[in-house]
């Protein structure tokens, strides 16, 4: 097997071709190569791997990577070699989300691991410590312990200056800023919350009008900030195709950012559907009846 390669400047090209033509750009997550595969046929430009992926693969909530359960980084990286990389054929390019906070690993032999193995571009939710609201003991606990959203920053500005293509990530519009004003990262996507639906999706009751108004209410000031900025779209209310439509007609970014949508959700849909289907099924009466 030889993983097809790339580098900054086709991405790069890659993302304003899309802007420049008006299509919208599509970053998707993957937890398995079947996925993965199906997706870059689809028409994503961005493969995302991360541990949350992995773990909702095996049936776990995003969020289950939020405990102990794994080396995060150990994890996402020997998936995103072993399973992801060989089942792309280079029509997408993978983003490898880190763990910025892991203390057992110099960032720069993680990003050069990700260099070696075929993979340009970097997101800092491998977690983040932003998925943990702000102004909770536990927030204030974790950052006693040194576990900052600060070391996720670093870790971009760091995979800049190696020429990486970076992908920022935040909750809200104080980290959205810090993140952008400091990493100065190629593109950002603006985390409107767990996505609904599903087994283990969480609906907040907010709308998808209400999700964009919150999402455009920070890009707006990204934008300002930083007018080359490719920003996308991602989570909350944005359940469907029709609901990330909402949000590209209702906010300035220049695309969408799908993980339990075009992965968890249709795989539940449709394993479910199947597996009804094939258990619903009879022997004929004739059998039945032993004659």
């Amino acid at each position: 097997m030889i993983v097809p390669r790339t580098d900054r400047a086709r991405i790069m090209a890659r993302l304003a071709s899309k802007r420049r033509e008006r299509i919208p750009i599509l970053i998707s997550s993957a937890g398995s190569g079947l996925v993965a595969r199906l997706l870059e046929g689809a028409g994503a430009d961005c493969i995302n791997t991360f541990s949350g992926a992995r773990l909702r693969a095996n049936g776990m909530g995003t969020m289950s990577m939020l405990w102990p359960i794994l080396d995060s980084n150990e994890q996402t990286l020997r998936y995103t070699r072993e399973d992801i990389m060989p089942a792309l054929t280079g029509d997408a390019f993978v983003c490898v989300c880190l763990n910025a906070n892991d203390p057992l690993k110099d960032m720069r032999m993680v990003l050069q691991e990700c260099r070696d193995m075929g993979v340009e571009c970097v997101s800092n939710i491998g977690p983040s410590v932003s998925y943990v609201d702000k102004g909770t003991q536990i927030y204030e606990v974790l950052r006693s312990s040194g576990v900052t959203f600060e070391h996720e920053i670093a870790l971009l500005e760091l995979a800049r200056e190696m020429g990486m293509v970076t992908v920022g990530l935040a909750f809200d519009e104080e980290d959205s800023l810090a993140m952008v004003s400091r990493a100065q990262p190629d593109v950002f996507c603006f985390h409107a919350g767990t996505t609904k639906g599903g087994l283990s999706g969480f609906d907040s009751g907010e709308s998808i009008d209400q999700t964009a108004q919150r999402t455009e209410a920070v890009c707006a000031q990204l934008r300002a900030l930083k007018p080359d900025l490719f920003l996308v779209a991602h989570g909350a209310a944005m359940e469907t195709p029709e609901d990330a439509q909402v949000l590209l007609d209702n906010t300035s970014c220049d695309g969408i950012w799908t993980g339990s949508s075009t992965e968890r959700l249709p795989i539940e849909r449709a394993v479910s559907a199947a597996g009804r289907a094939f258990a619903a099924l009879r022997f004929p009466d004739s059998q039945a009846n032993g004659s």
